[in-house]
C-alpha cells in the first residue's frame, strides 16, 4: 500500500489533529516538515497554490483540508473507525463547529502576549514579524476576520463548561467509549491553548475535560519517519494518480469533467487550485494539474467550505 506522507510543521494545531489521528490508527507515516510561513515552494508545487497546513500526499494524489484528510485515512485504515452511523450527524456537526468556531476562539485567546511568548520564544523578532505579516496575508480576500479577544473569551467560557458537563457521566470520549472525528476536532484547539503556556489556565476548572484531553493525547502520533521534501516531490513525479469515476458537477456548479476550474476556500487561505476537473461528488472535488517539478498530480479538496468555479481564461 502506498505510504502516507504528511506535510506539516510541529506548531500547527490542524496538523496535530491528523498526527493524533494517525496515532489512534497505529500507523506508520512519512513526515515532511514544511516552513511555517510563505514561501513554501515544494508544497505549492504539489498543491498548485493551496497553502494551509497540513497536506496529505499518497503518491501523486494530494489531499487538502483535515475534514477530507481524516475521511481518506479512515477509508484506507478503517480500524478503529472515526465515523459511526449511529451518531453521524452529531459527530459531523460538532467536528465542523470545533474546526471553525472553537478553533477561531482558541487562536484569538492563545495569541495574547504571554501565549505568543510561550509558543514562539524560539523565534527572533524579525522572524516573529514575518509570521505576523504572513498570517495577515493569509486572511486577505477571505471571509473570516480574526475573532476579537472579548468574543473569544466569551466563546470559551460558554463552550468549555458544556464540554466538561458532557464528559461528566464517565464516558471516555465525547460521544461514547470510542474516539470519533468530533474528538479530534475538539482536541486540536485545546491543544493549541495548552501550547500557550500561562493561557492554559483557562482549562483548570474542568476536571472531566482535562481527563479527556489526557486520554486523547495518549493516542500519540503513531510511527513517523522523517522525509525530505525533495523525496516527496520525487514520489509524486514517479507515481500515477488514482483512477477516478469522472463524476460531473455541471448541474450544480456549471462545470463538468474536463473543464478548466479553480477551487478555493471561502474563509481564509483562499489561494485557488487551478486545473482540469477530474471528479466532483457530494464530498470532494478533484483537480488534475501538471507541474514542471512533480509531473501530473490530482489535488483533492472538500466541497464543504470551498468554491468550485470555471477558471477564468
Amino acid at each position: 500500500m502506498t505510504e502516507l506522507i504528511l506535510h506539516h510543521y510541529p506548531e500547527s494545531p490542524f496538523a496535530e489533529k491528523i498526527r493524533l489521528l494517525l496515532g489512534c490508527k497505529g500507523l506508520a507515516w512519512r513526515s515532511v516538515r514544511i516552513p511555517i510561513v510563505m514561501p513554501k515552494p515544494d508544497l505549492v508545487a504539489l498543491t498548485g497554490g493551496y497553502r494551509r497546513t497540513p497536506v496529505l500526499q499518497i503518491g501523486a494524489d494530494i489531499y487538502c483540508d483535515t475534514a477530507l484528510i481524516a475521511r481518506v485515512i479512515d477509508r484506507r485504515h478503517p480500524s478503529p473507525p472515526l465515523y459511526s452511523d449511529h451518531s453521524a450527524i452529531s459527530d459531523l456537526a460538532l467536528a465542523h463547529f470545533a474546526d471553525q468556531h472553537l478553533f477561531a476562539a482558541a487562536v484569538a485567546y492563545a495569541f495574547q502576549p504571554p501565549g505568543i511568548q510561550a509558543m514562539f520564544s524560539h523565534m527572533t523578532p524579525v522572524q516573529m514579524q514575518g509570521f505576523i505579516e504572513d498570517r495577515k496575508n493569509f486572511r486577505k480576500g477571505g471571509n473570516a476576520p480574526r475573532m476579537p479577544l472579548p468574543d473569544a473569551w466569551n466563546a470559551l467560557l460558554n463552550i468549555l463548561p458544556r464540554l466538561d458537563a458532557q464528559l461528566s457521566d464517565e464516558r471516555r470520549f465525547l460521544n461514547g467509549d470510542a474516539a470519533r472525528i468530533c474528538d479530534f476536532s475538539v482536541y486540536h484547539p485545546l491543544w493549541f491553548i495548552q501550547q500557550a503556556g500561562p493561557m492554559a489556565s483557562i482549562l483548570e476548572p474542568y476536571p472531566h475535560l482535562r481527563g479527556w484531553i489526557g486520554r486523547m493525547a495518549a493516542h500519540g502520533h503513531g510511527d513517523p519517519l522523517p522525509m525530505d521534501s525533495a523525496d516527496a516531490i520525487a514520489t509524486a513525479r514517479d507515481a500515477v494518480p488514482a483512477m477516478l469515476p469522472g463524476r460531473s458537477a455541471r448541474e450544480i456548479d456549471g462545470v463538468g469533467v474536463g473543464d478548466a476550474v479553480a477551487v478555493s476556500a471561502t474563509d481564509y487561505g483562499v489561494d485557488p487550485v487551478v486545473g482540469v476537473l477530474a471528479n466532483a461528488d457530494a464530498e470532494s472535488v478533484a483537480v488534475r494539474r501538471t507541474d514542471a517539478r512533480v509531473g501530473e498530480v490530482v489535488v483533492h479538496l472538500p466541497r464543504l467550505g470551498y468554491r468550485l468555479a470555471r477558471a477564468e481564461g
